[in-house]
């Protein structure tokens, strides 16, 4: 189940259920892709010799055979990765309440793509950490393969749903240099962000901070997360409407076909020139559109984490 409808997302009360059925559906998927050969489970069992860690043994086949076998793995890589999600006020587009027919927004489709990479990391027994930001850095975990670890991100996204917010703006550029920063070994970065920087914000600055990430040889992947039809096509219907900005408050009414020709210009340049910088600076940029599911996120995940093999 790899596409999930609006109603399954109705409620993510259950990040990690949800997250379970993305990456199930991803895994079977790939039996049927290029990538079949790839390994997120473990390649062979093997006897079991006294004196081992226990941490490996299969209990299943321990209980159906009486013999202790372990699980030898084809992928231990180490892989660190850290999971950065922008929190700012304009991630909760488009506004979700009782009467709203859309179930996801940027911040729930960016908080269930970040638990189906943990989900899919731990199967691997790759390490990982969790950052938010908005004005500044309001979270930052280091990077860890545990289960209890997992279970703790999971309630830190989970209070990014649970919690909307209004008039909170994004300090990106600053916000992605203290990352860059706070990240010491090297690393997969992935950025979940729809990259709408704050007032008197420059693109030089966030342009910037996105190069700092490439600091220390990290691998980074910007997952630049839109609602394609609503903020780059420009799709509503011709008639009067109030816009309201989600972090400032500032309102204006207006019918779309008077500014469309002009705002799908500039959003489609700004989204070209955001493309060719990190290309400049060798980071992979995707269009990640809450309406298209999951599996693009996972896909590019494991095309980048089989090239730094």
């Amino acid at each position: 189940m790899q596409l999930l409808t609006n109603n399954q997302v109705r409620d993510l009360g259950n990040l990690d259920l949800l997250a379970k059925q993305v990456v199930e559906g991803f895994i079977i998927g790939l039996h049927k892709s290029p990538f079949h050969g790839f390994s997120v489970e473990f390649a062979e069992h093997r006897i079991y010799n006294q004196g081992e860690p226990t941490r490996n043994i299969d209990w299943k086949v321990f209980a159906r055979t009486d013999k202790m076998y372990t699980k030898r793995y084809e992928e231990e890589t180490n892989l660190r990765c850290q999971i950065v999600v922008d929190s700012s006020s304009s991630m909760y587009f488009p506004e979700i309440d009782k009467q709203s027919e859309d179930h996801i927004n940027k911040i729930r489709f960016s908080a269930l793509a970040a638990a189906s990479l943990m989900n899919l990391l731990k199967k691997q027994r790759d390490a990982f950490g969790l950052s938010f930001f908005n004005e500044g850095v309001d979270l930052h975990t280091r990077p860890k393969s545990s289960t209890t670890h997992y279970r703790l991100l999971l309630t830190h996204l989970q209070r990014l749903i649970d919690a909307p917010t209004h008039d909170v703006k994004t300090a990106a550029a600053t916000a992605l240099h203290q990352i860059a920063d706070s990240i010491h070994r090297r690393s997969l970065v992935i950025v979940f962000s729809d990259m709408f920087d704050g007032p008197g914000e420059r693109e030089e600055d966030l342009f910037a901070a996105l190069q700092h990430l490439k600091h220390a040889k990290h691998e980074v992947v910007l997952f630049h997360t839109v609602d394609k039809a609503r903020e780059l096509d420009f799709t509503f219907e011709n008639r009067p409407y109030e816009f309201i900005d989600m972090e400032s408050g500032e309102r204006v009414k207006l019918q779309p076909h008077q500014v469309k020709e002009y705002y799908v210009d500039q959003i489609g340049a700004y989204q070209e020139r955001l493309r060719l910088k990190c290309l400049q600076y060798k980071i992979d940029y995707v269009e990640a559109d809450i309406q298209a599911g999951f599996r693009p996120i996972l896909q590019q995940y494991l095309v980048k984490r089989t090239r730094m093999r």
